[in-house]
């Protein structure tokens, strides 16, 4: 059976389009065309003019609902609570998260994901391991008592243990030995540049060789300075891929404007966003607009990824095509997705429906229209 998506705004790769629709069979877009074209066997879904976009994709988030999925006892039910909620917000793509934590609670987390893994519902991808491969000078909200040098022996053993699931690892590389790098890229593991202490030479030196990513810039690195230049013009001239959190607490909406001119189509978008805890390492306390630790140091945000589009639009300048390109095609992009993050023939029918006011309206995950 044929669904044709009509009476829409159509962003996809870079531009909006109208007066098309979007031909679905199964799990799968086979066709975008004229409006007026719309076989008449097909099952007609009137969008009301609002926009179609595709699924949003978080590479960076730690919790959505309650529990938190890293806290003191990572589970395959957090898992779930998460694929859930995110997907109710349109992120029809994750990659649950893990923070610097003990090496039992890595492993509980590790094991958490594998044994959901053919119970999920699918906008679960993977898993993204943030330390504890850090530098403790850039430690942020991470305990420095935890953070360590990663041993080969250590790295193999999780990536076996996590069956092909850990996806990327954010550490920092100037303090990690070669092997250990070399091990992870040549395991398909997204190398992912973050609680960083580089200098400008460091950074020369391992971005994209073979570093394909930055983490949360601006965050958790040296600043920029006119006689010591630092990690950050590193990463401009470089231009990996690099996530940032678009909040306007993270990061102040002129210096994303400022990033976005520099990394073009390689900045994307994350949430790092979190939930409320009261158990084990991270104890993440609401306040206003954003979390942070009982000590007052800013942990996660309380962001969607559709709220981070519309703050780029909103407060950045960024075009709402482009924006959208940001949390969805450069982050499928980054992580090898080839049929994800467009609007095209071929491409997955994961899809986002909202209005001008940046409003959920539908989700069509997998060719099913599910209303919020």
């Amino acid at each position: 059976m044929i669904t044709a998506l009509t009476n829409l705004r159509l962003i996809s790769d870079g531009s909006i389009a109208t007066g098309k629709a979007v031909l679905i069979e199964g799990e799968k877009i086979i066709g975008i065309i004229t409006d007026t074209d719309i076989p008449n066997d097909a099952t007609r879904i009137d969008l009301s003019n609002n926009f179609l976009a595709p699924g949003l994709i978080d590479l960076q988030i730690y919790g959505a609902g309650k529990p938190l999925f890293f806290g003191g006892d990572p589970s395959p039910e957090a898992l779930a609570q998460m694929e859930h909620t995110l997907l109710a917000e349109g992120c029809t793509g994750f990659y649950a998260t893990i923070a610097t934590n003990t090496d039992d609670i890595v492993e509980r987390g590790i094991d958490a994901i594998v044994n959901y893994w053919d119970n999920r519902i699918g906008n679960l991808l993977g898993l993204h391991l943030e330390g504890p491969y850090l530098n403790p000078k850039r430690c942020g909200a991470h305990p420095p008592a935890l953070i360590k040098k990663a041993t080969l022996a250590q790295v193999k053993t999780w990536v076996e243990r996590g069956k092909g699931l850990i996806k990327m690892i954010t550490l920092a590389p100037e303090l990690q030995d070669a092997e250990v790098l070399d091990y992870l890229h040549k395991q398909g593991v997204v190398l992912s540049s973050g609680h960083s202490n580089a200098t400008y030479t460091e950074g020369k030196s391992f971005l994209n060789k073979p570093v394909q990513a930055v983490t949360h810039l601006y965050n958790a690195m040296p600043p920029m300075h006119h006689r010591e230049p630092g990690y950050i013009p590193a990463i401009f001239e470089e231009r990996p891929y690099t996530s940032i959190v678009a909040d306007g607490v993270h990061v102040d909406y002129t210096m994303i404007r400022l990033a976005k001119r520099e990394l073009g189509d390689k900045l994307f978008l994350i949430t790092d966003a979190v939930s409320e805890s009261d158990k084990g390492t991270y104890q993440h306390q609401f306040k206003t607009d954003r979390y942070v630790m009982p000590d007052g140091t800013l942990s996660g945000s309380c962001l969607t990824m559709l709220k981070a589009v519309q703050n780029c639009v909103d407060y950045v300048g960024i075009d709402l095509a482009e924006a959208v390109n940001m949390a969805s095609l450069y982050p499928a992009q980054l992580i090898k997705l080839a049929t994800k993050g467009k609007v095209a023939q071929g491409f997955g029918a994961d899809l986002v429906v909202f209005n001008d006011a940046f409003e959920l309206i539908n989700i069509i995950f997998k060719g099913v229209t599910k209303t919020t």
